[in-house]
């Protein structure tokens, strides 16, 4: 298996050094994707880019996006003949002490999403979870998959081939923005990519800077499972045959 780490950036330079300085030792190729920074935080994703030899840095001249920051990421692993992604993000709140547990998943698993869900501290907003729980509902419904646990939690490990490198040839009608997570995970399930669930501990710190715009953002999720409900429907057929055989297994 040939890994490299994904991290896409936008607003979230200051933590990036300490996450970036967690990777190192892994050594495997870190892609910073520079998601249309400015300022302060445009230097500091290119500071962080100094830290090692191992770091890439992928500029978006404007702000795209996580989904399209992502598939930045993907397309740079691919022409660095990578054949999986471990996205994480820049904000520092996950537990990157995880990732040899998620790496040895994906050896073990080479055709599977390892796909972390959150294990909260106290800091965690009550919101937070109760949102997160309306969106993995909807994510088991239109992917019939009830064994998702977390459809939002950026810490993955993707199997590039063949179905996330064919959905980036295909320009898939993927969510540009916090729908991403959501919308690749169930492409990906639909086309029967395995799924492994690993935990990973999620701090939220006091002075943390947060991306998502609640109306904004909302409004996009719910666009993203109203298209999903829709293909789901014309899948039915396919994806009830493979509750069957889950079932039966």
């Amino acid at each position: 298996m040939t890994a490299a780490f994904a991290i896409p950036v936008y607003r979230h330079g200051k933590p990036l050094a300490s996450v970036v300085r967690s990777l190192i030792p892994y050594g495997l190729p870190i892609i910073i994707v520079d998601d249309g920074n400015e300022g302060e935080d445009r230097a500091l994703v290119a500071a962080a880019g100094e830290l090692s030899e191992l770091v890439t840095v992928v500029r978006l001249e404007k702000n795209g996006g996580k989904g399209k920051a992502m598939s930045a990421a993907a397309r740079a692993a691919l022409d660095r003949g990578m054949d999986h992604l471990f996205q994480l993000d820049a904000d520092g709140q996950h537990d990157c002490t995880a990732c040899g547990d998620f790496l040895a998943a994906a050896e073990e698993n080479p055709d599977a999403i390892i796909c972390g869900y959150p294990v909260y501290d106290e800091t965690v907003p009550g919101y937070r979870k109760k949102g997160r729980e309306f969106s993995n509902g909807w994510a088991r419904i239109v992917s019939l998959d009830g064994r998702i646990k977390d459809v939002l939690c950026g810490f993955r490990i993707y199997p590039l081939f063949p179905h996330y490198a064919d959905l980036l040839d295909r320009h898939a009608c993927l969510d540009a923005r916090m729908g991403y997570d959501v919308d690749i995970l169930v492409h990906l399930l639909w086309r029967g990519v395995p799924l492994v669930n690993k935990g990973v501990r999620v701090t939220y710190p006091e002075d943390g800077i947060s991306n998502f715009r609640m109306l904004r953002d909302n409004v996009r999720i719910s666009l993203t499972f109203t298209r999903l409900f829709l293909g789901m429907l014309i899948r039915l057929p396919v994806l009830l045959w493979r509750v069957c055989r889950r079932r039966r297994g």
